[in-house]
């Protein structure tokens, strides 16, 4: 029965953390985004991030995009500075085709910092891209 299950894997939709210039406060910040390059829409989009290493742990913070449209992005939540310096996970679960999708995005600690800053296809802003 357990070998009847299928679970699709997530393709084409990724988690970047992009560095980008804020105007309320007048600084650059780090903000997590949701990228679908499917030609697809994904729907219920559901995401869990937390951070954490051997002896720290954020809270886990839980967020419903709902739809993201074809060849689109939406943000997820600003990521402060010294969260960076932990391992940073985004659990990702959406509807697409009629299936349930799922998949773990991390960030190894440390990772994202401006000399690891390509450029985000979608976005085109420069940022890192998950694992």
């Amino acid at each position: 029965m357990k070998k009847d299950i299928e679970i699709p894997i997530a393709k084409e939709v990724f988690v970047a953390i992009v560095h980008e210039w804020n105007e309320e406060f007048l600084s650059k910040d780090w903000n997590a985004y949701i990228i679908n390059n499917r030609n697809t829409p994904i729907d219920m989009v559901l995401i869990v991030s937390k951070g954490h290493d051997k002896d720290k742990k954020t809270s886990t913070m839980r967020h419903g995009i709902g739809l993201v449209g074809a060849k689109s992005y939406e943000k997820i939540e600003m990521v402060q500075e010294d969260v960076l310096a932990l391992d940073n996970e985004f659990f990702v679960t959406f509807f697409a085709d009629d299936k349930l999708y799922e998949r773990r995005y991390n960030f190894d600690r440390n990772t994202v910092n401006e000399q690891n800053l390509i450029n985000i296809p979608i976005i085109d802003k420069e940022g890192v891209l998950a694992k």
